[in-house]
């Protein structure tokens, strides 16, 4: 899959007074794997600048079901959509392992808008980017098969949270099952009859340590053909 504007992180867009000042702003804190950073319709205090590790973004439906919106890692800013819409947070940030992160307080990151444009603009073109490229997978995803989606999720893991092992390819990001589901669209049901189908083939393994991707090229031919 193409690199896509949204996976350009926040901080490296930004030219290096304009980081400075925002690291001047910020103050750190470390959250352990599985924290919840931010909470879905919370009120707006703060943003954070994610310095190291990966978290993940979900929203939860009224009856329970959870999506996946994205994952966000180093360099990253997360919050920063509610507290410039005034509104309460539009979704759960949980970190996916140990975090280390800068918050920055409203108010400050308010002013430092007001006095640097150029961090104003370079954040007006991360939330337009993360919004065109979140249209184009609505868009791609309405036309694929829940084991097309899949896979193409899969493949573009490897790509950005892989690590080469001796039995294929790990994902680093820990994501569950029912995460995996949440980003395609489907249930957790179905999802893990399409691992356990691929399991079966020695496609992939899974276990406690992780998902194990054995053969991406299966994967590419089953998300270009829907089937392999």
């Amino acid at each position: 899959m193409a690199q896509l504007e949204d996976q350009v992180p926040f901080v490296v867009r930004l030219d290096s007074e304009d980081r400075q000042a925002l690291f001047r702003c910020g103050s750190p804190l470390g959250f352990p794997a599985r924290h919840v950073l931010l909470r879905e319709h919370e009120p707006s205090t703060h943003v954070l600048v994610i310095l190291s590790g990966w978290a993940k973004v979900t929203s939860a439906a009224h009856n329970g079901y959870e999506a996946l919106l994205a994952l966000r890692g180093p360099g990253d800013v997360v919050g920063e959509q509610a507290m410039l819409s005034g509104r309460p947070r539009g979704a759960t940030v949980t970190a996916l392992e140990r975090i280390e992160a800068l918050a920055v307080p409203a108010d400050r990151f308010d002013a430092l808008l007001d006095e640097r444009p150029g961090i104003t603009r370079k954040l007006l073109a991360l939330t337009a980017d993360r919004t065109r490229d979140s249209d184009r997978r609505r868009v791609q995803f309405a036309s694929l098969t829940v084991q097309e989606r899949l896979a193409l999720l899969l493949l573009e893991l490897i790509r950005t949270h892989g690590q080469e092992s001796e039995d294929g390819v790990r994902l680093r990001a820990g994501l569950t099952q029912s995460d995996l589901a949440g980003s395609v669209g489907a249930s957790r049901e179905a999802v893990a009859r399409l691992l356990k189908q691929l399991r079966e083939r020695g496609v992939v393994q899974t276990g406690r340590r992780g998902l194990v991707v054995v053969r991406p090229d299966v994967l590419r031919r089953m998300a270009r053909s829907g089937n392999a």
